[in-house]
């Protein structure tokens, strides 16, 4: 159950210098699931593929909001919540489908995306991502990295902290992605969220070009979907190489004292019946 005053914006675009999109990206305020997908393969395939990861993941979610028993997926993890298996599951299944088709149609073959998603439930966030579209905090003032990227050069400095970086050329070398195997390992964290929290989920054609600091000095004194606006426009005055997608959710207020105010006050109502049937 969603437990957050939440509002949200997502924007895409094409960039200065691709002819097509094959970014996708889902606003789905019901949920409280918010993805971002960075297709990748060349000509349609890399948008088939973000299509069918974003769409699946949905999908997948929506099941259980419209019936609580619906038939889950085996692969559950037992030190994770429900909803947090549920979202594995879901990129789980939607990894599935897109290497299924690349390896049945030739034309798509070799397809793959990212996705980073970020799912609501009661006061806290679940994060999770496969690839390097980056998931950002916002909080007192600062900006964190929420997610994994996974990519040579993030996973070169992981290990080597204190080396070198061993070139730009391999920012963009994934060693995850979905859709390249059978199986895929998402990564995946959980945080309390609190009022006046801001995530920024978007593809690496903004990252790229926008660093971190600028993205929250432009979020903290923007409106989520002006916040939108003007970040696309910096990348794109910056060359705009690549697709730009980003989605921006502000945390307006949470709702646990309400929540328990009103489980309080169903008790009583419960309680008083009991009495007077008594």
């Amino acid at each position: 159950m969603l437990m957050a005053v939440i509002q949200s914006a997502g924007l895409t675009d094409v960039g200065r210098k691709r002819k097509g999109n094959e970014d996708r990206f889902s606003i789905n305020d019901k949920l409280g699931l918010y993805i971002v997908a960075d297709g990748m393969g060349g000509h349609a395939a890399g948008e088939v593929a973000s299509k069918i990861v974003v769409d699946t993941i949905n999908e997948y979610m929506d099941r259980f909001k419209q019936d609580e028993k619906a038939e889950e997926l085996e692969d559950l993890d037992q030190t994770l919540s429900k909803d947090a298996n549920r979202l594995l599951s879901s990129i789980h299944l939607a990894n599935k489908s897109v290497y299924q088709l690349s390896e049945k149609n030739p034309k798509l073959h070799g397809m793959g995306s990212t996705v980073s998603a970020v799912l609501f439930a009661e006061n806290t966030s679940i994060i999770a991502n496969v690839g390097d579209s980056p998931v950002y905090l916002i909080r007192n003032g600062e900006i964190d990295l929420l997610s994994v990227l996974h990519t040579v050069q993030a996973e070169h400095m992981a290990l080597h902290p204190d080396n070198r970086k061993i070139g730009e050329n391999f920012n963009h070398v994934l060693t995850r992605g979905m859709g390249i195997g059978e199986t895929v390992k998402p990564d995946l964290s959980e945080l309390q969220i609190y009022k006046d929290d801001i995530l920024i989920i978007c593809s690496d054609g903004l990252s790229d070009k926008v660093k971190p600091s600028e993205i929250r000095d432009v979020a903290l004194t923007c409106p989520p979907r002006k916040t939108c606006d003007n970040l696309i426009q910096m990348a794109n005055d910056r060359g705009g190489e690549d697709n730009i997608t980003l989605i921006v959710i502000k945390i307006k207020n949470t709702r646990s004292i309400i929540f328990q105010l009103k489980k309080m006050i169903d008790r009583f109502i419960k309680i008083r019946k009991n009495i007077m049937n008594g």
